[in-house]
């Protein structure tokens, strides 16, 4: 990797008409977190605990 990089060349995602479009289709913010297997389990189980609560 480059020590500097320039981007004064550089344009917004706002003024590329293909990601402009991408950003209006998401309607919103996106976030990525890691979680161990034991607490995606849990999320999961609660999940369908909560389907049979309110079928």
């Amino acid at each position: 990797m480059r020590k500097e990089y320039d981007f004064s060349k550089a344009t917004r995602a706002k003024d590329v008409p293909h990601l402009a479009k991408l950003k209006e289709a998401s309607q919103g913010s996106t976030n990525t977190i890691m979680l161990d297997n034991d607490v995606l389990e849990n999320f999961m189980i609660r999940e369908e605990l909560s389907e049979h609560n309110n079928a």
